[in-house]
């Protein structure tokens, strides 16, 4: 039988990702209409023999995260709890500290997923990836290909091609090392906890030397790509599958939409139920939309492509959506425009004003181009990135609010451009 641990983190991080992390974690923001984290559990029920979704991380159990759990649980028909760490354990410290609850039950093998990527997961190739090794513990990396320049970004493996065997990893190295990066994606056997126990070890001694006064906490933190991964390379165990399905990280609010493009783009394949129809008396519909079956679209308004409308929201006449999230509640009054935007919860934007961000998109020219996680500041100017409306935003009619970030509970006035709206 086989598990899945999929790696939530926890508040402290994802301030990329404000204002929108501060509504809901941000493992169950919706992407092309779902949370987030359900894409990843989606991926694991389709993996024959799953018995059990553990999700981990250091949020506070909240009505929002037990009332996704339990919807999950029935919708997948499969047991998927939530672990939650006393403090941030980092990538490895976590399912260290709760590898009794990995190993209960006996598994032959689990995956473990980082929540804030987008994929298309192809655990099933990975698991045959797995049997056909002579070693059965052995242990998967998914990697895929980056150009040079931006592949300094992530952790970098050096593979033989022959074998597959990953002979040197390096966690965001500063000189070019591969264009072969880690997705996050990994399946493991249980004897990986021998070695992440190992680092467990030398971490406990080192910290008696030092005497320090908190050192527990310390010791418990570990890292996969640098403690682990870097001294398994090289010793015949760990091995890179490369995919050539899409992947991007979820780092900041401008990936999001880009994940959103390439899971609705997925949904023709996989569940083109999920894909909004051009109907008689309906909205023009452009390329991949999702309307939430509860949202009001007025027929005269022209969706997409790359459009997610979330529940309950209203379009009204003459209204022009694309490349955008539209989360619930929203109301988006006639004839406006909103582009490469996240509009945020029961937020209001009213009669011809136009709503529009500047989109971070990896180089289209370029097949092995991932999305640039964009500084915010750039020679202390706001980069030109798309833009977002927290919730309950109310933006006046005809006004244009062009690449700025506009915090939750704010009623415009006016124009902006390029700014951040306390």
């Amino acid at each position: 039988m086989l598990k899945a641990v999929i790696l939530i983190g926890g508040p402290q991080k994802g301030t990329r990702f404000r204002p929108l992390s501060f509504e809901v974690p941000k493992p169950l923001f919706p992407v092309a209409g779902v949370p987030m984290v359900q894409h990843h559990i989606e991926a694991c029920t389709k993996v024959p023999n799953m018995k059990e979704i553990l999700l981990i991380g250091f949020y506070q159990p909240n009505e929002a995260l037990s009332r996704f759990l339990i919807s999950a649980q029935q919708e997948f028909k499969i047991p998927i709890r939530y672990l939650q760490e006393y403090a941030a354990l980092g990538t490895g410290g976590g399912i260290y500290h709760f590898r009794d609850q990995i190993l209960s039950g006996n598994p032959e093998a689990f995956f473990v997923l980082n929540a804030d990527v987008c994929s298309a997961f192809p655990l099933n190739e990975m698991l045959s990836f797995h049997r056909q090794r002579s070693d059965p513990d052995s242990f998967i990396m998914l990697g895929t290909t980056a150009n040079r320049k931006q592949s300094l970004n992530y952790g970098c493996i050096v593979a033989n091609s022959d074998t597959h065997e990953v002979l040197h990893y390096v966690e965001k190295p500063s000189t070019f090392v591969s264009e072969l990066i880690n997705c996050g994606i990994y399946l493991f056997t249980p004897a990986i906890f021998h070695h992440i126990g190992a680092v467990f070890q030398r971490n406990q001694q080192e910290l008696l030397l030092e005497e320090s006064t908190n050192g527990w906490q310390r010791a418990e933190a570990i890292r996969l790509e640098q403690d682990v991964f870097t001294s398994l390379a090289g010793q015949g165990r760990l091995f890179a599958y490369k995919t050539e399905g899409f992947w991007s990280q979820i780092k900041s609010a401008g990936s999001a939409i880009y994940a959103n493009r390439l899971y609705l783009s997925c949904y023709s394949q996989c569940h083109p139920e999920r894909l909004a129809q051009n109907r008689p008396g309906g909205p023009t519909i452009r390329g991949n939309v999702y309307i939430h079956p509860t949202a009001s679209v007025d027929a005269s308004a022209v969706l997409g492509p790359n459009v997610s409308i979330g529940k309950g929201v209203m379009i009204g006449a003459g209204v022009r959506v694309r490349e955008s999230i539209i989360l619930h509640g929203a109301s988006l009054q006639d004839h406006t425009c909103v582009l490469n935007s996240i509009v945020g919860w029961e937020s209001t934007i009213g009669r011809w004003a136009r709503v529009e961000g500047t989109p971070s998109d990896p180089n289209p020219n370029d097949p092995y181009a991932k999305i640039d996680s964009e500084t915010l500041f750039r020679e202390g100017r706001l980069t030109p990135s798309i833009t977002i409306l927290g919730c309950n935003v109310t933006i006046p009619a005809e006004v244009v609010i062009l690449n700025s970030i506009v915090l939750p509970h704010k009623e415009l006035s006016r124009s902006f451009k390029n700014q951040i709206i306390l």
